[in-house]
Parts: structure tokens; sequence; C-alpha cells
């Protein structure tokens, strides 16, 4: 993979040889601004001035949420992934460079580790989950739904392979702000992380957040990015997939209409769809998923 930017400060990176083509990449943009946060461009021309820092989402350590873990002294084009080797978001606050890192609902609390590899080799950096419990939700819906039959059930599968690597999604470049435009008016519910029991059936817990509204009112992209999915699934109904770079994607469900598609390149704020109540509802919403690093995360934590 290369990526070459407009950017005054941008570079083509390849990755090094023998590291995998999806390996987070860098812009040259963010390791300058980095670099500057901890003043290691000293000599840098006279004049020059110091970069506003990028905005970051709210730090919380918790299954289900975001670690903004600091990676210390850098050399060269960093390259970070989770334990199990998913490439992770790599941005600046005002200790220099860091990782943020979206946190599973599934993960349990304790130490957990990145792998940081640059031009010093390769090293591990810790960080640590907090504990959280989330609320129980129990819904009625239509036993289809839940008690599926072979088709469906074949159907669900197909789906479920295909946006699992949906998920996969990583570009090299994001946003200067991590922080996100809710995509439709209303209020947003605190269902994210519950524990859904469906007709006396427990099922995962829920991996985004509901704002109800009514059908037809326009759905927004949280930011700036690549529409990378569209479709009709089975629990979702009309869905898009938004990548907002580096890992850090939006999925936006159950909607009346799809207005976008594959490939289109989307502004924030820009009309994408309108909410409905398409897959497995109980009534009119959009739900909105956020993930980093293929973790579904808490939306909340990113709003500004």
């Amino acid at each position: 993979m290369t990526f070459a930017s407009t950017s005054p400060f941008s570079r083509t990176i390849a990755p090094a040889a023998g590291q995998a083509d999806n390996m987070p990449l860098l812009p040259r943009r963010v390791l300058l601004q980095a670099l500057l946060a901890t003043g290691a461009l000293a000599s840098a021309p006279a004049g020059m001035a110091m970069p506003p820092l990028p905005q970051l989402p709210r730090s919380e350590a918790v299954p289900g949420g975001v670690a903004i873990v600091p990676l210390g002294t850098i050399q060269g084009d960093p390259r970070v992934t989770t334990e199990n080797g998913t490439p992770v978001l790599l941005s600046t606050d005002a200790r220099g460079m860091v990782a943020v890192v979206g946190i599973p609902l599934s993960a349990q609390p304790g130490e957990a580790q990145l792998t940081l590899r640059d031009g010093n080799g390769i090293r591990t950096v810790a960080y640590a989950i907090a504990p959280k419990t989330y609320a129980e939700q129990h819904l009625k819906v239509s036993p289809k739904v839940v008690d599926l039959s072979p088709e469906d059930t074949a159907r669900y599968q197909r789906e479920a392979a295909h946006q699992a690597k949906v998920k996969q999604r990583f570009s090299p470049e994001t946003a200067f702000s991590l922080r996100l435009q809710q995509p439709t008016a209303g209020r947003l519910s605190n269902s994210f992380g519950k524990r859904r029991v469906f007709n006396g059936q427990p099922r995962a817990p829920h991996s985004g957040a509901d704002i109800p509204a009514p059908t037809g009112q326009a759905v927004v992209s949280p930011a700036d990015g690549t529409v990378i999915d569209t479709g009709d699934y089975f629990f979702n109904g009309n869905t898009v997939w938004i990548d907002h770079g580096q890992g850090l994607l939006s999925m936006l469900c159950h909607l009346s209409r799809i207005d976008v598609q594959p490939g289109q390149k989307v502004k924030r704020g820009e009309t994408v769809g309108a909410v409905g109540a398409t897959g497995r509802v109980t009534g009119p919403h959009l739900h909105w998923s956020v993930l980093l690093n293929q973790a579904s995360v808490d939306p909340g934590l990113f709003l500004e």
C-alpha cells in the first residue's frame, strides 16, 4: 500500500519489507504534529507556527470505550496493532503521539497491550481496561425474526460474512478532528452496551446508539469519509457504511432510503439517507454504530 497526499508535509509511505499491506500508515502531517508537540523540532525554521492539536474522542478505557494511549519516543513511521494484530488509529495530543484504541465490549478488565513497530524495532505498550457494567434490555419482536427459518439463517450468515470484511477496512488518512456530528436530530439513547433479550432469548450486547426519529428525517454523514458499503440486511435493514479513515467507521441502519453508493466521497453533514424502520425494529429510528480498530465503541464518546 502506498499513500500520497496534497499536504505540504506528505510523502509516499510504503510498508517495510515483510510487513502486511494493511498495516497502519501514519500520515507525515500527523508525524510532524507529534514531533512539534514533544519539542522534537526545536530546530524548526524560525517563524514556523505550532499547529493545533487534533480533537480526539473522550477517553474512557472500559469495554466498549476508547483508550488514548501515549506511545513515548517514536523513530520513523510507527505502526501499531492490537493483541490480535488489528491496525490502530494514530494521532497526537499534548503528550505527543498517541494510539486511539477501540476496546471491544467483550474485553476483560485488566492490562491490555499494543504492539508498536518503528525505527527502534518492536516493543509493547501496556494500558489498563477498567470494568463497566451495562444494563439489560428486554424487547418483544416478531417470533420469526428471533427464531430464524433455514432460509433466513443462511441469509444472515452470508450477510455476517460480508460485513465482517467491511469492518476490516483501514485507510491511512483521517480527518483532523475525530469528533463526530450526530447523524440525525433527536435524543441519543443510552442503549449502547445493553444486553438485548429478544422474546426472553439473550443476544449480544447492543453495539450502537439508537436515535428515535420520524420516518423520512434526513440522516447525514458524521464526518468526511468514503461510503464503503450499502445494502438491505436482514437485521439492520437498509444500511450505509462510511469510512472516516484509519479504521474509524460509521454504520447507519434501518434507513427508509439510501442516497449514496459505494465509493462515493461524502462530507460531514451531507445527507446519505433517511430514518426508517427496515430490518429488525420495533419502530422508526436510526441505529448508529461507531467502529474503531474493528471494535464497536460508544458513539457518545465522539460527539462534540
